[in-house]
């Protein structure tokens, strides 16, 4: 591992032992020093690569929710039919809700940031459009909208459920949310 400023590797460490410490302590138990510590650099590449510590988690939200949009797009790319993309964002839910505890605790951090403060607020506004911008392609935007909220909400339900409900539940509801959506097919 190179040592200075030529590391080309630093400035990601830190944004991902940023992420990872998070999802560990929360944004309240961050800081530059123990995010220095997980990603084994030096102190001062914390402000070599970052004008502050929001700037930091700015970038590594940033970061989680190209994360999360790519996971969508997994999900909904291959869609070719209004059917098969509600198969699409029920499978979207139980992933989300299966696969990553990560995941899902960073969103909370990210949303508890949102509610407080207006440069996360753009932030998770962008994500909703960008997630929206993938169900568009098969639904209706007031649809979209729906089901982006469905597909939050019924994540955020199965991954704290002591028993969470099943696959046909969760088909069950985006089936009703797009009942009433337009074109059969977009």
């Amino acid at each position: 591992m190179a040592t200075g400023h030529t590391d080309p590797q630093r400035r990601e460490r830190i944004i991902t032992a940023t992420l990872d410490l998070i999802a560990e302590e929360g944004s309240a138990h961050a800081s530059h020093r123990k995010i220095a510590t997980r990603a084994g650099v030096p102190l001062g590449s914390m402000t070599y690569h970052f004008t502050g510590f929001d700037h930091l988690l700015r970038e590594a939200f940033t970061r989680f929710t190209d994360h999360i949009v790519a996971v969508f797009d997994d999900h909904l790319a291959t869609a070719a039919d209004r059917d098969q993309a509600c198969e699409a964002v029920a499978d979207l839910v139980h992933a989300l809700s299966e696969d990553n505890q990560r995941d899902l605790v960073l969103a909370q951090e990210l949303y508890t940031l949102a509610a407080r403060e207006p440069a996360y607020r753009e932030l998770t506004h962008e994500w909703m459009r960008r997630s929206r911008n993938h169900l568009e392609r098969h639904f209706d935007p007031d649809t979209a909208r729906q089901l982006d909220a469905l597909v939050e909400g019924l994540t955020l339900h199965r991954a704290l459920a002591r028993e969470p409900h099943d696959r046909a539940l969760t088909r069950e509801a985006v089936t009703r949310i797009t009942a009433t959506d337009g074109p059969s097919d977009r």
